[in-house]
């Protein structure tokens, strides 16, 4: 399994943009389904996104399309998420997941590894 740790969290404004990454151990993270999730107080855990191994198809969860892009390079064994123009409801403990399956399935139920999370604030 890869280990998974997440930096690019913090508080920002609304409207304002972050940058996640999502840094992965071991040399076989370019055979990994990448994706990103997360969760906020009181609520399930949601698919924000996911990308293939190849990082050619990418899937989104509706309340980012069009305002969140994920991407990876497998030089670097890391997968990113460009936040931009935040709003208050994308506060979450953001997660990066790991998956030789389908992290699409049942919100990130076949992932083989989690990260530790990274707290990103939106303030309004």
């Amino acid at each position: 399994q890869v280990q998974l740790v997440e930096s690019g969290g913090g508080l920002v404004q609304a409207g304002a943009s972050l940058r996640l990454s999502c840094a992965a151990s071991g040399r076989t993270f370019s055979s990994y389904v990448m994706g990103w999730f997360r969760q906020a107080p009181g609520k399930e855990r949601e698919l924000v996104a996911v990308i293939s191994v190849s990082g050619e198809s990418t899937t989104y969860g509706d309340s980012v399309k069009g305002r969140f892009t994920i991407s990876r390079d497998n030089a670097k064994n890391t997968v990113y998420l460009q936040m931009n123009s935040l709003k208050s409801e994308d506060t979450a403990v953001y997660y990066c997941a790991a998956s030789t399956s389908d992290l699409r399935v049942g919100v990130g139920t076949l992932a083989d590894s989690w990260g530790q999370g990274t707290q990103v604030t939106v303030s309004s």
